[in-house]
Protein backbone atom coordinates (compact mmCIF):
# COMPACT_ATOMS: atom_id res chain seq x y z
CA UNK A 1 0.00 0.00 0.00
CA UNK A 2 2.81 2.14 0.83
CA UNK A 3 4.38 1.68 -3.27
CA UNK A 4 0.68 3.12 -4.42
CA UNK A 5 0.69 6.05 -1.89
CA UNK A 6 4.55 7.13 -3.15
CA UNK A 7 3.39 5.99 -7.32
CA UNK A 8 0.23 8.60 -6.55
CA UNK A 9 2.09 11.16 -4.92
CA UNK A 10 4.73 10.93 -7.75
CA UNK A 11 2.62 11.42 -10.14
CA UNK A 12 1.04 14.91 -8.51
CA UNK A 13 4.31 16.14 -8.39
CA UNK A 14 5.22 15.63 -12.02
CA UNK A 15 1.67 17.01 -13.13
CA UNK A 16 2.75 20.24 -11.43
CA UNK A 17 5.73 20.21 -13.07
CA UNK A 18 4.52 19.98 -16.35
CA UNK A 19 2.24 23.38 -15.84
CA UNK A 20 2.42 26.23 -18.80
CA UNK A 21 1.16 28.97 -19.15
CA UNK A 22 -2.26 28.54 -21.11
CA UNK A 23 -1.08 30.92 -23.84
CA UNK A 24 1.95 29.12 -24.24
CA UNK A 25 4.61 31.31 -22.58
CA UNK A 26 7.50 29.60 -20.72
CA UNK A 27 7.07 31.77 -17.74
CA UNK A 28 4.22 30.67 -16.30
CA UNK A 29 1.84 32.92 -13.82
CA UNK A 30 0.83 32.59 -10.29
CA UNK A 31 -2.62 31.13 -11.28
CA UNK A 32 -1.03 28.71 -13.19
CA UNK A 33 1.92 27.71 -11.04
CA UNK A 34 0.02 27.41 -7.87
CA UNK A 35 -2.83 25.84 -8.76
CA UNK A 36 -0.33 23.04 -10.30
CA UNK A 37 1.82 22.92 -6.85
CA UNK A 38 -1.75 22.82 -4.90
CA UNK A 39 -2.64 19.58 -7.27
CA UNK A 40 0.23 18.19 -6.47
CA UNK A 41 -0.06 18.54 -2.62
CA UNK A 42 -3.27 17.65 -2.46
CA UNK A 43 -3.30 14.22 -4.40
CA UNK A 44 -0.14 13.83 -1.89
CA UNK A 45 -2.56 14.53 1.07
CA UNK A 46 -5.50 13.11 -0.51
CA UNK A 47 -3.64 9.91 -0.63
CA UNK A 48 -2.04 9.34 2.62
CA UNK A 49 -5.76 10.46 3.74
CA UNK A 50 -8.01 8.39 1.75
CA UNK A 51 -5.19 5.32 2.49
CA UNK A 52 -5.59 5.73 6.39
CA UNK A 53 -9.55 6.55 6.83
CA UNK A 54 -12.64 5.09 5.44
CA UNK A 55 -12.22 2.15 2.88
CA UNK A 56 -8.70 2.88 2.61
CA UNK A 57 -8.95 3.84 -0.97
CA UNK A 58 -5.76 5.85 -2.15
CA UNK A 59 -6.76 6.77 -5.07
CA UNK A 60 -9.58 8.11 -4.06
CA UNK A 61 -8.47 10.08 -2.13
CA UNK A 62 -5.67 11.40 -4.05
CA UNK A 63 -8.78 12.27 -6.78
CA UNK A 64 -10.06 14.27 -4.31
CA UNK A 65 -7.31 16.11 -2.82
CA UNK A 66 -5.68 16.96 -6.45
CA UNK A 67 -9.20 18.80 -7.07
CA UNK A 68 -9.60 20.28 -3.92
CA UNK A 69 -5.94 21.47 -3.74
CA UNK A 70 -5.71 22.67 -7.57
CA UNK A 71 -8.78 24.98 -6.88
CA UNK A 72 -7.29 26.54 -3.54
CA UNK A 73 -3.96 26.99 -5.41
CA UNK A 74 -5.15 28.53 -8.22
CA UNK A 75 -7.70 31.10 -6.70
CA UNK A 76 -4.65 32.09 -4.35
CA UNK A 77 -2.26 32.19 -7.43
CA UNK A 78 -5.40 34.27 -9.11
CA UNK A 79 -4.86 36.68 -6.28
CA UNK A 80 -1.33 37.12 -5.85
CA UNK A 81 -1.33 37.30 -10.26
CA UNK A 82 -4.18 40.60 -9.88
CA UNK A 83 -1.93 42.01 -7.14
CA UNK A 84 1.53 41.85 -9.30
CA UNK A 85 -0.87 43.72 -12.23
CA UNK A 86 0.17 46.97 -13.35
CA UNK A 87 -2.14 48.57 -15.61
CA UNK A 88 -2.00 50.91 -18.83
CA UNK A 89 -3.96 52.78 -21.56
CA UNK A 90 -2.23 52.86 -25.32
CA UNK A 91 -2.46 55.55 -27.57
CA UNK A 92 -6.18 54.11 -28.60
CA UNK A 93 -7.34 54.52 -24.95
CA UNK A 94 -7.36 50.48 -25.12
CA UNK A 95 -6.45 49.20 -21.55
CA UNK A 96 -3.70 46.34 -21.03
CA UNK A 97 -2.19 45.19 -17.76
CA UNK A 98 1.67 43.78 -17.20
CA UNK A 99 2.73 41.45 -15.01
CA UNK A 100 5.59 42.87 -12.54
CA UNK A 101 6.17 46.26 -14.69
CA UNK A 102 7.77 43.88 -17.23
CA UNK A 103 6.82 45.22 -21.04
CA UNK A 104 7.50 42.11 -22.73
CA UNK A 105 5.18 39.77 -21.00
CA UNK A 106 2.06 42.33 -21.11
CA UNK A 107 -2.36 41.30 -21.86
CA UNK A 108 -5.42 43.18 -23.35
CA UNK A 109 -7.96 42.86 -20.95
CA UNK A 110 -9.54 40.07 -22.55
CA UNK A 111 -6.55 37.93 -21.98
CA UNK A 112 -4.89 38.06 -24.92
CA UNK A 113 -0.85 38.41 -25.27
CA UNK A 114 -0.15 41.99 -26.45
CA UNK A 115 2.49 42.18 -28.93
Amino acid sequence: MKKAILAIGAAGLLASACATDPYGNPTTNETVRQGAIGAGIGAVAGAIIGNNVGGGNAATGALIGAGVGGAAGAIRGSNQDRANQQRYRDSQGRYYYCYDGRQSECYWENGQRRY
